[in-house]
């Protein structure tokens, strides 16, 4: 976890020189919100907006070799840069646009990660928002592991609920918000 941890402290570095709003999201912030697992790439939310997206990737092109052939015309497609450090370490670059994706960059946190490394993390309701919304197997266990280790009291349910709400609109997946409440309740019966 320690190369990881300085590997995103070198990303951070690089957008933060250029002036640019972003948080890590996945892996990196489930180490700090969720039961801690075994991760070897970081996903990040690099707010682009909609147009002018070329400046960005075309920067990070420079500094970060592609994990895939045409990566600029995947990622202006996809909306996904998909790179890799030296060492080999895989970076997902959300380019991030949705009034979401603005709010969960603007609430992100400055956490410590190892003595004098501290990363901007997306908070731990943005974090849910994400896992829930993505509703794969893995995620659910993710959604899991944040409301256990910070307890389902301590999370914001209306800021969750008024992001979560229209994202499963967009993915017509109401069932995804009938999911994260029965885990909630579930969870919530054997907190103290």
């Amino acid at each position: 976890m320690k190369d990881l941890v300085e590997q995103a402290l070198e990303l951070q570095t690089l957008l933060t020189a250029q002036g640019w709003q972003f948080c890590f999201i996945g892996g990196v912030a489930i180490q700090r919100w969720s039961e801690p697992r075994l991760t070897k790439d970081m996903d990040i939310t690099l707010l682009t907006g909609f147009g002018g997206e070329e400046k960005f990737i075309d920067l990070l092109l420079q500094h970060y070799e592609s994990r895939i052939a045409e990566a600029r015309e995947f990622a202006l497609q996809s909306r996904i840069l998909l790179l890799k450090t030296v060492q080999g370490t895989g970076i997902d670059i959300a380019l991030g646009a949705l009034p979401f994706e603005q709010e969960a960059v603007s609430r992100a946190l400055m956490l410590e990660y190892a003595p004098g490394i501290a990363l901007r993390t997306c908070t731990a309701e943005d974090l849910l928002v994400m896992k829930a919304f993505a509703s794969r197997p893995l995620d659910w266990n993710d959604v899991r592991g944040i409301l256990v280790r910070q307890g389902t009291r301590k999370l914001d349910w209306k800021y969750i609920h008024r992001q979560l709400q229209p994202l499963c609109e967009v993915k017509e997946a109401p069932e995804i918000l009938t999911q994260l409440e029965n885990l909630r309740l579930e969870v919530a019966q054997s907190e103290p």
